[in-house]
C-alpha cells in the first residue's frame, strides 16, 4: 500500500511540475482571458455600469428575482450556488499563502488574472446558456460537456472534462474543504475532527437529497450571511488601520515588479515568482476557465445568454477583486503596523493572527468564517460532481455519487492532505484544458451573442470587434 501511494504521489508530482511549475497553464489562462477581453473591446471595463446594473443592481432592488423559475432556479440562486462553491477557504488561506510564497506583489497578479478572467467567466456562462437543454422533468441542465458535445460535436472532449470534474469534486471540492473546516474548528473550539466531519456530512446529505432547487435555496441564504460576516469583520480591521491602506496598495504595486522579500522571510522573490503565484492563486480562487460554475449558471431560469454571462463577470469580481483584496489588505496593513506579530506565519495562522490583534476572539471568528466558506464549497461542488457523474454514468449513478460524496466528507476530515492537494491541483488543470479548448473553438458564438445583445439593448461604442470569421 505504501509503495502504491508513493508511486501515485510521484506521478502527481511529475504532472504538477509540467502543468503548474512550468508556465503552461498560466499562459493558457491569461491568453484566454486577454483574447476575450480584447475581442469584446474590454467589455468588463467598457460596460462596467451595465453589468453592475444587471447583477448587483438586481440583487439590491427589492422584489426582483425572488421567485424560483418554472424551468430551473432563479438567477439569484444560480449565482449564490456558484459563489458558494467559488468563495471558499482559498479566500482566507489562499491569499495568505500567496503573499508568503510570492511576496505582496502576488496580489497584483491576482488582480490581473481576475480582470482578464472576468471575460473567460463571461464566455463560459454565455455558452452554457446557448447550449443547455431540459431534462425529463423540464428543468434546465447544462455545463461544459453540453457545449462541447452539442457545439463542437466532440464527445471525447466532453467525457474527459466530466471525468476530471468528478475527480476534482472529491479533491478540491470536498476533502480539502472539510479538512480546512475541521482543523480550524478544532484549533479554535477544540471540536474533534471526526465530529465535525460527521455533522457536516449529515447536513450536506440532507441538502443534496433536495437536488438543485434545495441547493439553490440553501445557497441563497448562506452566501449573503457568510460574506457579510467576513467582510464586516475585515472592514472593521481596515477601518482601524486606515492610515496603512495607501502604503499597502503601494507595496503591492511596487513589489509586483521588483525583487523584494516576502513578509517575515529573508529570501527574495522575483517578478516571475510573484506572477506565477498570484495568477495561479487567482485562478484557483475564482475558478474562471475551469468551467465548474457553468453547471450552476446553466440551471438558471433565464432566456438571455449575455445577461447570464454578466453574472460570470460579477462572480469573479466579488471573489477576487473584493473578498481576496480585503483579506490581502488586512494582512499587509497588520504587517506594516506590526511586522513582528506576523513573522514566520503562513496560511490560516497568519490570517487568524491579524484578526486577533483587533478582536480577542479573532481565532474563533476566522474559524467560523472558514467553516461557512468551506461548507458552501462542499454544497456547490457536490452539484458539479453530480452533473459530471450523470453525464458519464447516467441518472442511476447520481444517488451512489451522493452517498460517496457524503462519506468522503466524514473520511476527509481525518485524511492527510499531501496527496489530496496534489490530486486536486492536477484535476483542476486537466479540467481546464478541455474547457479552454472549447472556449477557443466556440469563440465566435460568444462574440456573436454579445454583438446581438449590444445592438438590441445599448449603443455600441467603438472597440467591439464583433464575430469571429
Amino acid at each position: 500500500m505504501d509503495r502504491m501511494m508513493g508511486g501515485m504521489a510521484a506521478a502527481l508530482d511529475w504532472l504538477n511540475k509540467i502543468l503548474w511549475d512550468l508556465p503552461c497553464m498560466l499562459v493558457l489562462f491569461l491568453a484566454a482571458g486577454f483574447y476575450f477581453s480584447w475581442r469584446t473591446g474590454w467589455f468588463q471595463f467598457r460596460r462596467l455600469s451595465l453589468w453592475l446594473s444587471c447583477t448587483w443592481g438586481r440583487l439590491i432592488r427589492p422584489g426582483t428575482d425572488e421567485r424560483e423559475g418554472r424551468d430551473g432556479i432563479s438567477e439569484r440562486q444560480s449565482i449564490c450556488t456558484a459563489l458558494a462553491a467559488t468563495v471558499g477557504t482559498g479566500n482566507i488561506v489562499g491569499v495568505a499563502t500567496a503573499i508568503t510564497a510570492g511576496g505582496p506583489g502576488a496580489v497584483f497578479w491576482m488582480w490581473v488574472s481576475a480582470f482578464v478572467g472576468m471575460m473567460t467567466g463571461f464566455a463560459e456562462k454565455v455558452l452554457g446558456i446557448l447550449y443547455r437543454e431540459k431534462d425529463g422533468q423540464g428543468h434546465y441542465r447544462g455545463g461544459p460537456m453540453t457545449y462541447m458535445e452539442r457545439g463542437l460535436h466532440a464527445r471525447g472532449l466532453a467525457v474527459c472534462f466530466a471525468l476530471f470534474c468528478m475527480t476534482a469534486s472529491f479533491g478540491s471540492g470536498n476533502i480539502t474543504q472539510i479538512h480546512s473546516m475541521s482543523e480550524s474548528l478544532r484549533e479554535a473550539f477544540g471540536i474533534p475532527s471526526f465530529v465535525t466531519g460527521l455533522i457536516t456530512a449529515t447536513v450536506t446529505g440532507a441538502v443534496l437529497l433536495g437536488g438543485i432547487r434545495r441547493i439553490g435555496s440553501f445557497a441563497e441564504r448562506l452566501v449573503p450571511f457568510m460574506v457579510i460576516l467576513y467582510m464586516g469583520s475585515a472592514m472593521a480591521v481596515l477601518f482601524s488601520q486606515a492610515g496603512q491602506i495607501p502604503a499597502a496598495f503601494g507595496l503591492i504595486v511596487r513589489e509586483a515588479f521588483r525583487l523584494r522579500p516576502a513578509i517575515g522571510g529573508a529570501a527574495g522573490y522575483g517578478i516571475l515568482v510573484a506572477m506565477r503565484t498570484g495568477v495561479a492563486r487567482g485562478v484557483f480562487t475564482n475558478e474562471a476557465g475551469l468551467g465548474a460554475s457553468v453547471f450552476a449558471h446553466s440551471a438558471a431560469d433565464t432566456k438571455e445568454p449575455v445577461e447570464q454571462g454578466m453574472w460570470g463577470i460579477f462572480e469573479v469580481f466579488v471573489d477576487t477583486i473584493v473578498v481576496c483584496t480585503v483579506t490581502a489588505l488586512v494582512i499587509l496593513t497588520t504587517a506594516l503596523a506590526s511586522p513582528q506579530s506576523v513573522e514566520g506565519l503562513d496560511g490560516a495562522a497568519l490570517t487568524m493572527r491579524c484578526f486577533r490583534r483587533f478582536f480577542p476572539w479573532g481565532d474563533e471568528l476566522i474559524a467560523v468564517c472558514m467553516a461557512l466558506f468551506a461548507f458552501g464549497s462542499l454544497v456547490g461542488w457536490s452539484y458539479y460532481g453530480e452533473r459530471a457523474t450523470e453525464y458519464l454514468l447516467g441518472p442511476r449513478a447520481v444517488l451512489p455519487y451522493k452517498a460517496a460524496y457524503t462519506l468522503a466528507i466524514t473520511l476527509g476530515s481525518l485524511a492527510p492532505l499531501s496527496l489530496v492537494w496534489k490530486l486536486a491541483d492536477v484535476s483542476n488543470a486537466l479540467m481546464a484544458i478541455p474547457n479552454l479548448t472549447a472556449l477557443c473553438l466556440l469563440r465566435g458564438q460568444v462574440l456573436s451573442a454579445l454583438k446581438r445583445y449590444e445592438a438590441g439593448h445599448v449603443h455600441i461604442r467603438p472597440g467591439f470587434r464583433g464575430t469571429e470569421e
